[in-house]
């Protein structure tokens, strides 16, 4: 009786364990799930800085944008710095669908006109037009020796009922005339420091693993995964 009861007790035992060890698993596969599923909405329809984000995150989250969800609306750019426009990006999408997000805002900094074109950048001539808004920089630098300048980015995540804040930048120069065929925004006519050819003339891989939006969504990246 004595053996036989002991036989009960180390089956009843593994059986637990066993139960145990799916639980945990169970669990396990739960949180790695969630992790995979983690679907933010990026608050632009850019596609170039769509496909810089995404290669720089990589698979581990999806990534949106606002055609994703619908949304067509010209989204208020009204603050005096980049942070001000990336936050009004994110509490704008929060207020209206209620989703986890992040928006940036991007510019170049020119030392010689006092930081300009600065949060105007995307609009600096007074149009999207991106040939005419180098047109005006080069016109306003004329022969000016001082050509120092960096690109800035900065994002507002909202996650979790927190907005978080991350900020990258790059040093460089203007040229004085266009190179290169890649890229977008002023890159024909910026070279970063350390380099002798402007973010145009780099592949999108060379330029991603230095750019200012690499550097602001490389923190964005690392403080996701702890999520």
């Amino acid at each position: 009786m004595l053996i036989f009861g002991g036989v009960n007790s180390w089956k009843d035992s593994n059986i637990l364990q066993r139960e145990e060890h799916c639980q945990q698993r169970e669990r396990t596969n739960k949180k790695l799930n969630l992790k995979k599923m983690l679907e933010l909405v990026f608050a632009t329809n850019n596609a170039h800085k769509l496909e810089e984000v995404q290669a720089i995150v990589g698979s581990a989250f999806i990534i949106k944008s606002l055609n994703d969800i619908d949304c067509s609306d010209d989204i208020p750019e009204t603050g005096e710095t980049f942070e001000e426009n990336a936050k009004q990006k994110t509490d704008y999408l929060v207020n209206k669908y209620g989703l986890y997000c992040f928006g940036d805002d991007s510019g170049l900094e020119i030392d010689a006109l006092n930081g300009e074109p600065g949060v105007y950048s995307a609009r600096y001539s007074g149009s999207r037009d991106m040939e005419k808004n180098i047109d005006l920089v080069l016109q306003k630098l004329g022969d000016n020796t001082n050509r120092t300048a960096r690109f800035k980015t900065v994002i507002s995540l909202y996650l979790n009922e927190q907005q978080h804040f991350f900020e990258g930048s790059i040093e460089g120069k203007i040229i004085e005339e266009r190179r290169g065929i890649d890229g977008f925004g002023y890159d024909p006519i910026f070279i970063p420091n350390g380099y002798d050819r402007t973010f145009a003339e780099m592949t999108a891989a060379e330029k991603n693993s230095i750019s200012h939006r690499a550097i602001a969504v490389g923190k964005l990246a690392t403080y996701l995964k702890t999520k």
